[in-house]
This record gives structure tokens, sequence and C-alpha cells, in this order.
């Protein structure tokens, strides 16, 4: 006898009446926990720093899609009057949220950016991954506490504690090991009632990663147990996973994602 097969909706209901904010939802890692929050029933508020289409960028993989579920709110997290707006907006529009995710990061490795000096890269990477996710933090974390219930989902880096040679890895572990320091000790401000956790990815391919050199695409080959890149939608489980009740118990914790660090 052949096993049954789930019914293809059988978790978009799951969290039904549940609302998520995530930040730098319009590509990469964002898009993918949007698109996966969306899927397990989540209404999601979806913003950027650039004007996008959320219609589009949605609905090519989610058939279907119910466009009273999400919303886009253009934001720029790095301008402390913009975040504040934001926040305001994105608690308005359901009257509560039940999950940050602070996935909103500079990029200073493709485009014009990569063209700034150092101190200017520190600038853009503070101003944007540090003082957008610390802001949007405490801003939402306080009524999240006061409501009783929440969680709060930053994003980290695993190279931050390890350590990695160059320019940018020394930027980047500033920067993200600035944002996984804070996140615990929130973790113990908002306890009991918000949950603080950090998701520290690896060799994720997002923008930079699909146009890498080949020595680069050998180098993810030989750093990762898993000797390939990580995909966001990886990333996106892990973030469906400890925003639900399966994670209560799971607090204040960096969790690495990144296919198994290998020794060379």
């Amino acid at each position: 006898m052949k096993p049954k097969k789930a019914p293809q909706n059988s978790k978009k209901q799951k969290f039904s009446g549940s609302t998520a904010l995530v930040t730098g939802s319009n590509s990469g890692i964002g898009l993918a926990i949007a698109r996966e929050f969306l899927t397990i029933g989540y209404d999601v508020i979806l913003t950027g720093r650039s004007s996008f289409d959320a219609d589009t960028v949605l609905t090519g993989e989610l058939k279907d899609l119910d466009c009273n579920r999400y919303m886009h709110i253009q934001a720029d997290v790095s301008d402390e009057h913009d975040r504040r707006r934001l926040a305001d907006q994105a608690w308005d529009w359901r009257g509560r949220i039940d999950v940050l995710v602070n996935c909103a990061g500079a990029d200073i490795l493709t485009g014009e950016a990569k063209k700034l000096t150092f101190e200017e890269k520190l600038r853009t990477l503070w101003s944007v991954d540090v003082q957008g996710t610390v802001g949007l933090c405490r801003d939402l974390g306080a009524k999240m506490k006061e409501q009783g219930t929440g969680c709060i989902i930053n994003i980290g880096w695993d190279g931050a504690r390890r350590g990695l040679a160059g320019d940018s890895s020394e930027l980047f572990a500033l920067a993200k090991g600035a944002v996984e320091s804070f996140s615990l000790s929130l973790a113990q401000t908002l306890a009991p009632e918000v949950r603080v956790n950090v998701i520290a990815p690896g060799w994720i391919q997002t923008k930079w990663g699909a146009g890498a050199p080949a020595a680069w695409q050998e180098k993810i080959r030989r750093q990762t147990l898993s000797s390939r890149w990580g995909a966001p939608e990886e990333i996106a489980s892990v973030a469906a996973f400890l925003a639900s009740p399966a994670a209560s118990y799971v607090n204040g914790q960096v969790i690495d994602v990144n296919g198994g660090y290998a020794v060379n």
C-alpha cells in the first residue's frame, strides 16, 4: 500500500493569525524567510531600503497567494526616523507583531560600495547592520514584551567568533559580532515573554556568491563539511523553526548554519 501524500497546503494555516516583520526582504536570505513565513501561514511585512514590487518577488513561487496577507513598507533602517516609522506602520497593520527578523544588511562586496574605503564601509555596515538591528529590536521588543509574547531573530555571521583574514572579514566580524553580543544581552532583558536568537550563516549563495570567481567556489567547497554553498532557503527553514512553538525552550542562542566548518 502506497503511503498517503500530505495535502499540499497542509502547513499553510499552521501560523494563521500571526504576523512577522522581515527586514531586508527584497532579495536573498530576507526574501527567502518572508516566503517561508508566508507559506506556513504568517501575515508578513516585507521591507527594504529600495523600492520593489512585492507582488512580483513573492508570487513568482507562491501561487494563488492572498495579497491581503502581506504588505511592503519601503524604509531605510539606518535612518532613525525612517526606522521608527517602519516600526509604527508595521505594528499598526495588524495591531501586533509576533516575529521580528532583522535581515537587513549593507552590501559592501558588489556594486559601487566595493570601491569605498575601509572606514566608509565600516560606517555603512555599522549604520545598517548594527544600528538598524538594535533600533528595531528596542522599539518592537518592548512592545512584544508588553503584549506578553514574541520572537526576535537576528542575522549574524559564523565567522564573527572564528575569525577570517581580510578587510571584508574584519568588517563583517565587527558588525555581526556586535549584533550577536547585543542579542544575547537583549534576550536577558526581554525574557521570559520574548525569545531572542541569532542565526549565523556561513557561505550562503546570494548575489555575491553567484558570481564569485572559480577560486572562491573551490574555497567554499573545501571550507564546508557539506562541500557546497548553502541556499537562502536553508536559513529560512531555521528561522521558521526558531519562530515556532517547537523552539519554545531555545532562547539567547547563536546558531551556526554553515554546513559544518572544515578546518584545513
